[in-house]
């Protein structure tokens, strides 16, 4: 509900931080570990241990925030890393808000901007929420989450409580901020109104009384902002974990529908299982780590026993599956890996060479000599003739085929292969 009280001449005053004299039992123990993992921040860890310590006494659930800006319709699985954090501590029992930014989307993020983010349509923010929300619940437990839109307290607000808001945090505290340091330097310019989107995430905490709010590396200055503004208003402040990026299929950049190296969540099942198998086996665990919901003592066994001698294709196959069975479901994992078998004839060596390419889309036969796969394009046209050509396991047999942007596994013969980025 929407906050009513007046800034005061002063400092509101602030709550203590979570008692301490809850117990540390073992239970609470193995929760912290649950948070940490894969995690880059947490912040601060003494704070939350304590929170969670009172939880488990005092069986009253702690309330998990994750704010999202529909900005597009689509996530790939780069952008669930956050979402299986919000699943994992929802499995622990405590409650789970999905905060859809319909408000501060017509405001725009600026975060790791160097220019002005355009603001969305009212008409866009609602589908792309809709269409987001749906894709997200494919991670989270539809029946134990709270979604709320922050247009609920933002609208509110009005000119008045936007100004007594913005008297709560100064222009030099904001300027820390590095891309607008970065910007100023720079000479570019830097809206105000860009100044009140920090300030409109901060204030959602304080609307959810959240205790922990979650988001990727690029948004601690605005998860930060929101225990700030808890304290101004005299709330207990909020813990914040960050999250890292998730590298694409290329095991490089960041995970990028315009770098091609993504893997859609609505993707078929049997694309999704191919790009899967393709990532390399030292990525493999980073995916593991992240992407994975099996204990980390499993995964601790499993990587030991691939470092012994078991092949670590057996590991992937385990970790494909299990995406493709979140995403869509077992059966659907289980005709997928025989899909890929079918197709891989003896599958796909574990260290092959990555080379990036630009011009999607291209042809095959430019494709095989840009790649250093065939001398020539005239000889790629006799290897696809002669059937000796694969892409992600599957015979090229049209030599007109066009490649969108995207990654593959590109084989010529038995012996040639290339892990292709194609932008």
């Amino acid at each position: 509900m929407p906050l009513t009280s007046e800034p005061s001449s002063g400092a509101a005053p602030v709550r203590p931080s979570p008692a301490s004299e809850y117990p540390i039992t073992d239970k609470v123990r193995e929760a912290m570990t649950i948070s940490l993992r894969g995690c880059d921040e947490l912040l601060p860890e003494s704070d939350w241990l304590s929170k969670l310590a009172r939880a488990e006494a005092t069986r009253v659930p702690l309330r998990i925030k994750l704010g999202l800006d529909p900005t597009a319709p689509d996530i790939h699985i780069g952008h669930t890393v956050v979402l299986n954090k919000m699943r994992q501590l929802q499995n622990l029992g405590h409650t789970v808000i999905f905060l859809i930014g319909d408000f501060t989307s017509t405001i725009g993020d600026p975060s790791g901007r160097n220019n002005t983010r355009p603001p969305l349509t009212p008409e866009q923010i609602k589908a792309n929420a809709e269409t987001y929300y749906k894709q997200a619940s494919l991670v989270l437990d539809p029946e134990r989450t709270e979604i709320r839109y922050n247009s609920e307290w933002s609208d509110p607000l009005g000119a008045r409580g936007m100004i007594q808001l913005a008297a709560r945090y100064t222009v030099a505290r904001m300027m820390e901020r590095d891309d607008f340091t970065k910007r100023f330097k720079a000479g570019t310019p830097i809206s105000v109104h860009e100044f009140l989107y920090p300030l409109m995430q901060g204030y959602d905490s304080v609307a959810l009384k959240a205790d922990l709010e979650l988001g990727g590396t690029d948004q601690k200055f605005n998860l930060l902002m929101g225990r700030h503004l808890q304290q101004e208003y005299g709330q207990e402040p909020q813990c914040i974990l960050t999250m890292p990026l998730l590298e694409g299929l290329d095991g490089v950049e960041k995970m990028s529908k315009s770098k091609g190296n993504y893997v859609g969540i609505a993707e078929h099942p049997n694309q999704m299982f191919g790009k899967l198998m393709s990532i390399s086996d030292t990525l493999m665990w980073r995916y593991f780590e992240l992407l994975s919901f099996r204990p980390l003592d499993e995964v601790g066994r499993l990587k030991a026993e691939c470092a012994s001698g078991r092949n670590p294709r057996d590991a992937k196959v385990m970790l494909a599956q299990e995406i493709v069975a979140r995403f869509h479901s077992p059966r659907a994992a289980e005709e997928a890996l025989a899909d890929f078998n079918n197709r891989a004839r003896g599958g796909i060596p574990d260290e092959i060479p990555a080379v990036s390419l630009t011009g999607a889309p291209l042809g095959i036969g430019a494709l095989l000599k840009q790649a250093g796969l065939a001398p020539s394009t005239s000889e790629a046209m006799r290897l696809i003739e002669g059937g000796g050509v694969r892409i992600d396991g599957a015979a090229v047999g049209d030599k007109a085929l066009k490649l969108e942007a995207g990654t593959f596994v590109v084989q010529v013969g038995k012996r040639k292969f290339a892990r292709v980025t194609l932008a």
